[in-house]
């Protein structure tokens, strides 16, 4: 009502979803800035720069603060509030420049100063105050911006200045600065920003045979562009590789190479818009002539590089989308793409996936940095840095570097201070290298559910496990637990060891992030909370391994289970179906993981648990002929429970340990021992009242006697 008091009633209409406010051609504020922003930039175009300077100060004048201010916008508001910002500042910078064409030079430089501080990482405002300062007699502080600039950009976006204004900066140097508009970069010009070849590449033979072959020489067909994609976890040596194939094949692109650091796994990716600015400005294109949006500039990227052969590196990307503007369209380029996801997303690419260096490997990098002589008089001790190191080539490369930082160490010494798991990745840092720094840029771009499935398998001392053991851990339905395990696979802070016999994954950790996801799990979990997930991967051993031992066929009589807790997955998932369908290749897939687990179970006083898992595991070891495993878990297991008191534990592992020597020692003497142990069994089964295992340890007290010659006895 009052809308239509104010503006008249035409104005204003009801509809059937709500009401239309009639705006009427020249009176929205958004179309008005565009068009005189448009007229104004056509103006300096043709160099009418009085007339560009009035219409685009009436555009810029149009302007109360940021748009949309004070609405809690959507979506789509904010895709328009930021264009239209990104119009704004395109704006001020013509209108400037039209300023600076008029002579403006000193009242621009206190706008320009707060127009760079505001937004530090646009080449555009520094070139013009750069320009302005120069043109007032400040060449000092005019050299001064750029350095500042070098800084700025080669922390934020780990990119050199583009080419006007390193132009501009030799000008200023050499006192060549044109005296009526800023120097022109040439159009033709042929950009090499590849960082240095390193010098002490060791390995990938086989990756970097792929590579040479995929870019060096000419492209296979019209329109095809390669593009390599190389995954790995952090520290495996992505760039290392991607800068010395680049190297290689550099000849076979005459036009030049890019590079940038797209800071994929930082808190702040880089921004495609930003990088093909900074693209475009490195061939050659004045920033003034830049196309507003990214899709623009994407497309005139695509169009300056048609006919040209040009090699690109994206190191350290972080997603398909980050990457898909940065690609040119034609088959004479190719991209070499490094990231810690695998990027699959890029149909056409070629993914080449970096693991860990072979041992000979990583002592070999380890030689060329710590010295070949030192490495040479301890190879033992070398092999072992490059073991604890887990052959990941950032660990290797540190620890390489503080033996060469301490020429007077023998090796040994590092080994003995990486021996200490609790201070291992202390020892993994020197300078800005550092292992633990790598890998806290994957876990940051985690979900919480998802680091806290990372922490809480880190928790776990298996040597693999299958997805089941995550949604345990966090008391998930398994499909949802299997997600949790391959986010962090296709973040690299996991890797799949192999496949069971239902072809399902495994997992397993690098040592190292183990380490850290330990480490974080001190930081960010209470123990009260670490201890009941622990509880329930072990329960969830123990349900299934319960039901795959009543399936096998062993020498083991009856059957005695205690009261520890099993755990199952929420919903109707067909979990032990895991186990029952071919028990004995289930066994055989989680034996190594089980033990483990009944161990860790008994390091935590969990003897319920160990116990009883220990128990599910006779018959499989019976049949696979494991005496030696049987024998030394059990003894583990039965000191565990008599400190404990554990008084059935006891009984039944003391029985089970019993059977076991029995198959391994089968002289008459050995059975004849079984006289003795089988009398305690009787008395403690029968303390106990448990009457399945009296029975046991009578036929056991049986054989015995008769290994003594007391048939009698033993019929008795």
């Amino acid at each position: 009502h009052q809308l239509r008091r104010a503006l008249g009633q035409d104005r204003i209409t009801r509809t059937s979803t709500g009401y239309v406010l009639t705006v009427h051609p020249g009176e929205l504020d958004a179309d008005r800035f565009e068009t005189l922003a448009e007229q104004g930039r056509a103006a300096l175009a043709a160099g009418d720069h009085e007339r560009a300077s009035a219409l685009l100060g009436q555009a810029l004048e149009l302007w109360r603060g940021p748009a949309y201010a004070g609405l809690d916008l959507t979506d789509g508001l904010s895709d328009h509030a930021r264009r239209l910002e990104e119009g704004r500042l395109t704006a001020l910078e013509n209108r400037i420049e039209a300023d600076l064409a008029r002579g403006m030079h000193a009242a621009l430089i206190p706008e320009l100063g707060a127009l760079v501080a505001e937004h530090p990482l646009r080449e555009r405002p520094r070139t013009q105050l750069m320009l302005a300062l120069a043109r007032s007699g400040r060449q000092a502080e005019a050299l001064a911006v750029y350095q500042d600039a070098r800084r700025v950009f080669a922390a934020e976006l780990g990119l050199d200045p583009g080419e006007e204004l390193r132009h501009l900066h030799q000008a200023i140097l050499t006192g060549t600065l044109p005296a009526d508009s800023p120097a022109a970069p040439s159009r033709d010009s042929r950009p090499a920003q590849l960082p240095a070849d390193i010098s002490d590449f060791t390995g990938r033979e086989e990756e970097l045979a792929r590579l040479t072959d995929l870019l060096g020489g000419e492209p296979s067909g019209p329109g095809y562009v390669r593009v390599c994609v190389i995954a790995g976890m952090g520290g495996v040596g992505k760039t290392t590789l991607a800068v010395h194939a680049a190297h290689r094949v550099a000849r076979h692109y005459p036009d030049g190479q890019l590079h940038v650091n797209l800071h994929g796994v930082e808190a702040s990716p880089a921004d495609p818009g930003q990088v093909l600015a900074s693209f475009l400005t490195a061939l050659g294109v004045p920033r003034s002539t830049l196309p507003e949006t990214t899709e623009e500039r994407a497309a005139f990227f695509r169009s300056r590089l048609a006919e040209r052969r040009v090699l690109i590196v994206l190191d350290n990307a972080a997603s398909e989308q980050q990457v898909r503007p940065l690609l040119p369209g034609t088959s004479g380029c190719a991209v070499i793409i490094t990231s810690r996801t695998r990027l699959t997303g890029l149909s056409g690419a070629t993914l080449i996936e970096l693991s860990v260096l072979q041992p000979g490997q990583a002592v070999q990098l380890l030689s060329r940095i710590a010295g070949a002589g030192r490495v040479a008089a301890e190879p033992e001790a070398a092999a072992e840095i490059a073991r604890l190191s887990d052959r990941i080539p950032l660990a290797v490369r540190v620890a390489g570097a503080r033996l060469a930082a301490r020429p007077h160490w023998p090796l040994a010494r590092l080994v003995g201070q990486l021996t200490d798991e609790r201070r291992r990745l202390d020892q993994f840092s020197t300078g800005d290298l550092a292992v633990r720094a790598s890998l806290a840029l994957s876990y940051v771009g985690l979900d919480h559910l998802t680091r806290r499935a990372f922490r809480l398998l880190g928790a776990l001392n298996v040597p693999d496990f299958a997805g089941w053991v995550a949604a345990a851990l966090l008391d998930l339905p398994v499909a949802a637990g299997e997600e949790l395990v391959e986010a962090l696979v296709d973040r690299q802070l996991l890797l799949i060891s192999g496949v069971d016999a239902a072809r399902q994954p495994r997992y397993r950790f690098h040592d190292l992030v183990r380490l850290y996801a330990r480490e974080l799990s001190a930081l960010e979990d209470e123990p009260e909370a670490v201890a009941p997930a622990l509880s329930r991967a072990f329960g969830a051993w123990l349900a299934l391994a319960e039901r795959a031992t009543e399936k096998v066929h062993g020498s083991s009589f009856a059957i005695i289970h205690g009261t520890a807790e099993r755990w199952s997955p929420p919903g109707d998932a067909p979990w032990e179906a895991l186990a029952e369908q071919d028990p004995m290749a289930w066994f055989d897939t989680e034996r190594m993981a089980l033990v483990a687990a009944v161990r860790q179970a008994c390091s935590l006083g969990l003897t319920e648990v160990a116990w009883d898992t220990a128990c599910c595991l006779e018959r499989y070891f019976d049949v696979r002929g494991h005496f030696d495993d049987w024998r030394a878990l059990h003894e583990h297991v039965l000191e565990a429970c008599r400190r404990a008191g554990n008084r059935l534990g006891e009984a039944v592992i003391l029985r089970g340990l019993i059977d076991a020597t029995t198959w391994m020692e089968t002289s008459g003497e050995a059975m004849a021992a079984q006289y003795d142990g089988a009398g305690r069994l009787i008395a403690m089964f029968a303390e106990l009242g448990e009457e399945r295992g009296l029975a046991d340890a009578y036929a056991m007290r049986a054989w015995g006697e008769a290994a003594r010659g007391d048939l009698t006895g033993g019929l008795r």
